[in-house]
């Protein structure tokens, strides 16, 4: 006979440090071992500059980063689904910002 699974009873508790931010840009770098979320805040000075003043950094191990992709995805298909479509605009392209390594999301 196999024995029941419990599932344990989870407590979330906020470490003295912990913020809220809001972020409009967020920077994706991946390793072999884990992934590296970069949230910022983007705004545009002059037509021709935009600075990005990044906050907090969360490494992910490849397991965690999936399961965030899977939880994302769930919550954006429910979001969509009460109000509409959410578009996307044209990606952009930042000087010094090289696509592939540092993928850039607005």
């Amino acid at each position: 006979m196999s024995q029941p699974v419990h599932t344990p009873n989870v407590n979330i508790v906020h470490s003295p440090d912990y913020r809220d931010g809001y972020a409009n840009s967020v920077q994706v770098r991946a390793s072999v071992w884990d992934f590296m979320l970069v949230f910022g805040a983007a705004r545009q000075d002059t037509p021709s500059e935009v600075t990005l003043q990044n906050f907090q950094g969360v490494y992910l191990s490849p397991q965690q980063a999936k399961a965030l992709w899977n939880l994302l995805g769930q919550n954006l298909a429910q979001y969509e689904q009460a109000f509409g479509s959410i578009t996307l605009e044209p990606a952009q392209s930042f000087p010094g910002a090289t696509p592939g390594n540092n993928n850039q999301v607005n």
